[in-house]
């Protein structure tokens, strides 16, 4: 035991050498809690039953809807839209100033966002197709392509906002806004069309997406324009849920009419605009905290991989289940119906199993997320101190 902190003392203090001293620590952070929101999210709300057979997803809320509480904590995404947008803002806007062309630019951050997805694709249609062939059920195959895939919209929600940050930086976040509320009119009036209500996926993250951009020119740095938005954002969401017919989950609930998520509804923006700015509120508390060398290596290690644990959850939560399979009955909290506080509470204790499982997908994929530049540094750092480089932390 003693061996192991001394070993995590050493990392931590390589990492913090290697960090540069002009790094804003609270937006990693910001970024760390939004992916680990969004994965903690999904083992929790996300659950594979044994039936007829196979296995079919469900979810907690949908037997038990005075849960939805919990997604306001877990569902994050508006936080990380709110950390792009302002990276990407002063990314872009540095960029410039160093004459570094647009296409330079753009390839080097959505090569850092899409280049681990090749990894999950190409071994899930090793194991689908797998699976399929060994006889496996087309229900129980589909039900777990699904829940791999169905994360990457995000990313190419954000990959796409990311490449138009030169034409929305400066919007002002009311527009989009604007459209959301537009859609919803149309979308849940007499005789609205279902499908246009696909416009809000664009519309409605470029909400947050834009509060990042208005950031990173500090529109927010008085507490009490952060206080006011935050006010006027919880009494819309809450009166959009109360008078205004809008579920109390801001996640999809399986059988549910509508979905706050899929796609993004004005409660949604309303929500995650709360969300965003309680997050600005929290920064600079972020980085004091940040200046421990400890808390700061945990944030650093997480957004040096993020999209590795981003990509990967699920599949780690459906490995661990389908081994459980292996065993004989059904184990509670894995493959019993969710539909009791004792499910909850067995959920709850599968919690480390899953991120064990998610520690080794970590291992074998997060190399896919370094371009050849960045695993070079890292082998030369890994020779001269006991943490990553100052490159590979700079372009985290």
């Amino acid at each position: 035991m003693r061996e192991l902190r001394a070993r995590w003392s050493a990392l931590a203090a390589g990492i913090e050498a290697a960090t540069p001293a002009d790094r804003d620590r609270a937006v990693d952070a910001l970024r760390a809690l939004a992916i680990l929101g969004v994965v903690l999210g999904h083992w929790l709300v996300t659950s594979l039953t044994a039936a007829d057979g196979g296995l079919r997803g469900t979810s907690p809320l949908m037997h038990m809807p005075w849960l939805a509480p919990a997604s306001w904590v877990f569902q994050t995404l508006a936080v990380f839209f709110l950390v792009g947008g302002h990276v990407a803002a002063l990314g872009h806007a540095s960029a410039r100033e160093r004459g570094i062309p647009y296409g330079a630019w753009v390839g080097q951050r959505l090569g850092r966002l899409f280049r681990p997805v090749t990894a999950v694709l190409v071994l899930w249609t090793v194991v689908a197709g797998g699976m399929l062939l060994g006889g496996a059920e087309l229900g129980t195959v589909t039900t777990l392509v699904r829940l791999v895939l169905s994360p990457l919209w995000f990313l190419l929600v954000f990959g796409a906002l990311t490449a138009a940050t030169p034409l929305v930086a400066r919007l002002h976040p009311l527009w989009p806004a604007a459209v959301v509320a537009g859609v919803d009119l149309w979308r849940f009036g007499p005789g609205g069309p279902e499908w246009i209500g696909w416009v809000n996926v664009a519309a409605g993250w470029l909400v947050p997406f834009t509060l990042g951009a208005a950031w990173s020119r500090g529109a927010f740095a008085r507490r009490g324009r952060l206080l006011l938005l935050v006010a006027a954002a919880v009494a819309a969401t809450g009166a959009l849920v109360l008078w205004g017919g809008y579920p109390a989950s801001m996640v999809g609930v399986p059988g549910a009419a509508v979905s706050n998520l899929n796609p993004p509804t004005l409660a949604a923006v309303a929500f995650g605009v709360a969300q965003c700015g309680l997050a600005l509120l929290a920064r600079d508390r972020l980085a004091r905290l940040m200046r421990r060398p400890a808390a700061w290596a945990r944030v650093a290690l997480v957004n040096l991989s993020a999209m590795t644990v981003f990509l990967w959850h699920q599949t780690a939560m459906m490995a661990v289940t389908a081994l459980g399979l292996l065993l004989p009955g059904r184990l509670p909290g894995l493959h019993t119906a969710p539909d009791s506080v004792g499910w909850i509470a067995a959920r709850v204790l599968w919690l480390p199993v899953f991120a064990a499982a998610l520690g080794l997908c970590w291992a074998a994929f997060r190399i896919h997320e370094q371009d050849r530049r960045s695993r070079s540094a890292a082998v030369t750092a890994a020779r001269r101190v006991p943490g990553p480089s100052a490159e590979e932390i700079t372009h985290a």
